[in-house]
């Protein structure tokens, strides 16, 4: 009688042409198997379909589901008020427990070569990392390390700065801005040469691209129109890094030590920024849009803390004996900052006070190949370790921490790239 009915639901399927769609599943179904999942599952399965997303973020079933299986998240600090919602409940605990992870946790480091010669920067977006070195662009997954896609500069310059998202990636060559699609039809825009020369540094708000050049001023130029639509003097020397907050103020950092603030769109400087302590020069720069906070990185291995609402300092600690290439944080990230540079330690921060809460490298005792041959790449699987907070830096060798020339952080990763042609990635646990 069972292979009678199997044989009955085999003959319906081969009639029909397919399987019964994921849809037809009800609801309680779907909190049943959802409540199986951790909370950084659910966020992903959230953005499959609008009704799944529904079940995930309306259902109480699925909250007391979750309690259930998460007996431990009701002594946690986070409460959960009556009237929140479960997306807002879930993305606050996943974020929380991010930063628990790379504050207090362990982590493996996962390596592969991704350029020819030199991998110099990297960038990190929905599950992508973006690699540049020499004169492509490559793309990888942000969980498996696979490579994905490449984008090569027609003019075969080099790529000196990009940015990217889910529909375009936007980079700057020492003389052009050079936008790519990444679906659909495949192609390239490119600005007329001469609008500019000698662009060190930029960043990109829809439907501008602010451009840091050589000369201290900053070029606007209009992703439409091919056009710069304006020049903002902001320094006296050369721009060495850049980014917009989302109410239209750029911030531009100088080799002279000073952050200029300006308005975007009538081009008046409104506040010059600088150091207590001297000489020192801007080499990188990231705004936190929910605590208004802008972070530095300087020549001198400290890292400085503004509140643009006040345009004064919070704090300014040297984190480093040598010059900080990069930081970087989460969108909704307020608690930790990521930073890294020449003397090759990935150090975590805290926002508020710039106290150094751990410092990684990894670990120089070995490591396991995982020779996927994944369009002919190697992957190297390594362990991270922790460093005491009183280890002076150079007792430890100096090819167990090459330099961080890069780095972007994501949900419990942190990408950096280094002094060679490798990438590594940072997968955290607590």
């Amino acid at each position: 009688m069972e292979g009678a009915s199997t044989s009955r639901r085999s003959s319906k399927r081969a009639v029909t042409g397919r399987e019964a769609p994921i849809h037809s599943l009800g609801s309680d179904i779907l909190c049943s198997v959802f409540s199986l999942l951790n909370h950084f599952d659910l966020v992903r399965c959230s953005a499959v379909c609008h009704s799944w997303n529904k079940t995930i973020y309306t259902s109480s079933l699925m909250r007391d589901m979750y309690y259930k299986m998460n007996p431990l998240v009701k002594k946690n600090s986070l409460a959960v008020p009556s009237q929140s919602s479960m997306k807002r409940y879930l993305e606050e605990l996943a974020m929380e427990q991010h930063e628990l992870a790379l504050s207090t946790g362990s982590a493996q480091v996962f390596q592969w070569k991704a350029h020819p010669i030199r991998t110099t920067l990297c960038r990190m977006n929905r599950g992508f990392i973006l690699t540049g070195g020499d004169k492509v662009l490559r793309l990888w997954s942000a969980q498996t390390g696979k490579y994905m896609d490449e984008f090569h500069v027609p003019t075969g310059s080099s790529v000196i700065d990009y940015d990217f998202d889910e529909n375009k990636i936007v980079g700057l060559t020492a003389s052009q801005v050079c936008i790519w699609r990444r679906h659909g039809q495949r192609g390239i825009v490119q600005s007329q040469k001469g609008l500019f020369a000698h662009g060190l540094c930029m960043s990109y708000a829809d439907p501008e691209v602010v451009i840091g050049c050589e000369d201290g001023r900053a070029r606007v130029f209009d992703m439409y129109s091919r056009s710069c639509s304006r020049i903002i003097r902001l320094q006296s020397g050369p721009l060495s890094c850049l980014t917009i907050t989302q109410d239209q103020l750029i911030a531009g950092g100088s080799t002279f030590g000073s952050v200029a603030i300006a308005d975007i769109t009538s081009g008046e400087r409104l506040a010059l920024l600088k150091s207590s302590f001297s000489p020192t020069g801007m080499k990188c720069l990231s705004f936190n849009a929910q605590s208004y906070l802008l972070f530095a990185g300087s020549t001198s291995g400290y890292a400085h803390c503004w509140d643009l609402r006040t345009l004064k300092p919070l704090w300014e600690k040297r984190v480093s004996p040598n010059v900080i290439y990069s930081t970087h944080h989460m969108f909704k990230e307020t608690s930790i900052l990521a930073v890294g540079g020449l003397d090759g330690i990935l150090r975590i921060l805290d926002q508020s006070t710039g106290e150094i809460l751990k410092s990684y490298i990894v670990d120089p005792r070995g490591s396991q190949s995982n020779s996927s041959k994944l369009q002919n790449q190697n992957i190297e699987k390594k362990q991270a370790v922790s460093l005491d907070e009183d280890l002076r830096v150079d007792v430890i060798p100096r090819n167990s921490r090459p330099s961080i020339t890069c780095l972007a952080v994501g949900m419990k990763k942190v990408v950096t790239t280094h002094v060679g042609n490798f990438v590594r990635l940072w997968k955290f646990n607590q």
